[in-house]
């Protein structure tokens, strides 16, 4: 399966109503600490406005909620994968994408056959606390190797000059948060992504 290269993550559809219209074709929603009747109806919502604008809406955790609403794509994290029942993922035709940060990490993920791997943060981050320093781009080749024909997602500390050293380096998708959120002009931010991932 081929992704397109740029990967942007938000909270909320307020962010995919600014970014799907500008040509986005991969978006993730990433929702915290939401009551599930909210939290439904604003997965719903992405959902709607992805497929208006043909793109693939990837639902970061929220695994039955995805498969109740039929969604494509689901992404997990490790802490994740210890709660989500993987099965019944694969039984209604989801699409898998972890995140990994170190090799134990990786063959837990290899060995569940997903549609993509992430390796992170690759520099430096300001969206969460982590455990694991920047991974480099060293890390990025050998990810590479070791993934074979699986997708591999750069993610941390990703701007748009950035990732084309991660594309070098063997990523084949990069992503990215705060270098839109937290920007002055998001859109033209955007713009710029999607010249460089072409």
């Amino acid at each position: 399966m081929r992704l397109p290269r740029f990967y942007p993550i938000f909270d909320s559809s307020d962010w995919l109503r600014r970014a799907l219209p500008l040509g986005v074709k991969l978006v993730q929603i990433r929702i915290k600490d939401q009551p599930p009747a909210r939290l439904l109806g604003e997965l719903a919502l992405c959902q709607e406005l992805c497929r208006e604008h043909g793109a693939m809406l990837v639902v970061n955790d929220h695994w039955q909620a995805a498969i109740d609403l039929g969604c494509d794509f689901i992404h997990l994290g490790q802490e994740d994968l210890d709660e989500a029942d993987i099965p019944a993922i694969r039984k209604a035709g989801l699409r898998l994408g972890i995140s990994t940060h170190d090799h134990a990490e990786l063959d837990r993920a290899l060995a569940l056959r997903p549609d993509y791997v992430a390796l992170g943060p690759v520099w430096p981050t300001i969206l969460k606390k982590m455990k694991w320093e920047q991974q480099g781009l060293d890390r990025v080749r050998e990810w590479r190797r070791l993934v074979g024909a699986t997708p591999l997602v750069a993610i941390g500390g990703v701007t748009p000059e950035r990732a084309l050293e991660a594309f070098t380096a063997g990523a084949d998708v990069a992503s990215a948060v705060t270098d839109i959120t937290l920007n002055p002009d998001p859109e033209g931010r955007i713009r710029e992504w999607l010249r460089v991932a072409a």
